[in-house]
């Protein structure tokens, strides 16, 4: 083979430094936002938190004045400052698994709203009967406990203090309480438990398998009641001891000990023959455990509420809407005036790597300013595109894709996908996701296209309107929906159905 030398002519795109930082932070959360500032305030001397909004840099975007449309709305578009230094200049280039039959059950008994089993059965825990103790702690509502921040465990230690046990009961029964998780479940079994303390002394070992057997008796006596179950049957058959003894009473603690899919299923002969007992008793038993609380210490845990912040801001203005940016998301940086003017004075002393951290300083002040300067025109298009859902709700939901968006900037599609995700706008009907605005289209009769989450929206509508004695199918609600001249197939029914968290046909009828 002969060898020679050539040469060749050739562009490749190269990502530089500035350019990795840019889409990095454009696909951030506000969250995450945050903590990158913070990293980078101890990392880099030259950056610093501007107490005022400093004069922001001119990327030839300012204010995003969109375009009044054929209704006379008009949109008012403003930028809140981000705090720059002066000498900053230029631009910076879906198939879960399938749940449990427990699962299933506490899912369809939760009582958010979403699905509605029995027109009786109130929320969770709402009806259950109070165990009754000699304890003074017994009279003690749960929910107050919960709001003077009293954990589950701090709740049973109170309530053990008035039982007189060996030293070796108390701790067991310590050990117990301080082995329950949040929804008050014992999750290790007492072999288990007894194992991480015995070892492979097989005569200490039954020693402590003893005692934790008998510290699981009073601990399963104690409130709330079914803390401490092992399981979920466990834990409704505990409170089923307290209630009063009838015909129904004794059907559900039978139907306690049968498979959970049954009872999640709500197969009514089934449980019927199994448990020995009419159709009408079982019908009134699987009322009475719809009322009982699967998860007995969650009233106890203080949940720290995830509060969104949104990024953009959406207010009527008139005729129109005032699409904004939340100041109170923007970071105030600048570089620090001292330390750059003194690195400027002082160039052969100061070195490189300086000069590096100062540009770094830059670099990350435009790439914020950027950031939210892309967010705005972003949202400003959503909000031009999606006007009449800003009127009249999610049913006037327009179908809209990515690509919409992205020509219209003259952007690129993972560049508006970046910029939706994790980001938050707060309308007047709430505050939503930017991808909540996308949605694929549907075919109707008259040739045009249906928003898929119109589409859900009608299917909620409908389900919330329709006979609890009669709930409707998937067939039926799409045949609704081709009377409303919107074509959508059964399976993609049933799709939007379990998206929206509510439960098939057999599980919403009443009983």
């Amino acid at each position: 083979m002969k060898q020679g030398l050539s040469l060749r002519v050739s562009q490749h795109l190269a990502l530089t430094p500035q350019l990795q930082q840019s889409i990095r932070l454009l696909q951030l959360s506000t969250l995450e936002l945050s903590q990158e500032v913070e990293q980078m305030l101890d990392e880099n001397p030259f950056l610093e938190v501007a107490e005022e909004a400093a004069p922001r840099e001119d990327f030839g975007l300012g204010q995003v004045d969109t375009p009044v449309s054929q209704e006379t709305r008009e949109f008012e578009s403003t930028t809140d400052s981000i705090a720059v230094s002066a000498e900053d200049t230029g631009a910076a280039g879906q198939n879960d698994a399938e749940p449990s039959s427990e699962a299933k059950l506490e899912e369809s008994w939760d009582g958010d709203g979403s699905v509605d089993t029995a027109p009786d059965d109130s929320e969770w825990g709402g009806d259950a009967t109070p165990r009754k103790n000699n304890n003074d702690d017994s009279d003690v509502d749960a929910t107050e406990l919960a709001r003077s921040q009293e954990s589950l465990q701090d709740h049973l230690h109170r309530q053990a203090l008035s039982l007189r046990l060996s030293p070796e009961g108390k701790a067991a029964l310590h050990f117990l309480i301080e082995s329950l998780n949040d929804d008050g479940y014992l999750e290790d079994s007492l072999a288990a438990l007894a194992a991480g303390l015995a070892g492979d002394d097989l005569e200490q070992l039954e020693a402590v398998e003893h005692e934790f057997a008998v510290a699981l008796k009073l601990l399963q006596h104690m409130e709330p009641a079914g803390v401490g179950a092992r399981n979920l049957a466990e834990c409704l058959s505990l409170q089923l001891l307290d209630c009063r003894d009838n015909d129904e009473t004794r059907a559900a603690i039978a139907m306690c000990q049968q498979p959970m899919e049954l009872l999640a299923k709500r197969d009514v002969k089934r449980l019927s023959q199994l448990c020995g007992f009419p159709d009408a008793v079982i019908k009134g038993a699987i009322g009475l455990i719809g009322r009982l609380d699967p998860k007995p210490g969650r009233r106890f845990v203080n949940v720290e509420r995830n509060l969104i912040v949104p990024d953009v801001l959406v207010v009527k203005s008139g005729r129109g809407f005032k699409v904004s940016l939340n100041s109170d998301v923007m970071p105030r940086l600048r570089v620090h005036d001292i330390y750059a003017n003194a690195l400027k004075q002082n160039k052969g002393q100061g070195g490189p790597a300086l000069q590096q951290r100062l540009q770094e300083a830059r670099w990350f002040i435009k790439n914020i300013q950027q950031r939210f300067d892309t967010i705005l025109r972003v949202s400003s298009a959503i909000v031009e595109r999606q006007k009449n859902f800003f009127t009249h709700g999610e049913l006037a939901m327009r179908p809209l894709v990515l690509r919409e968006i992205a020509d219209e900037l003259g952007l690129h599609e993972s560049t508006i996908s970046r910029v939706t995700t994790a980001k938050y706008m707060s309308t007047p009907f709430g505050t939503f996701e930017l991808k909540y605005f996308f949605g694929s289209a549907l075919g109707t009769e008259t040739g045009g296209n249906a928003s898929s989450t119109a589409v859900r929206a009608l299917i909620k509508q409908f389900v919330a309107s329709e006979s609890l004695k009669k709930p409707l199918s998937d067939n039926q609600i799409s045949e609704m929906l081709k009377e409303q001249g919107i074509e959508c197939a059964r399976r993609t029914v049933a799709k939007y159905r379990e998206a929206l968290r509510i439960a098939p046909a057999n599980l919403r009828k009443s009983l």
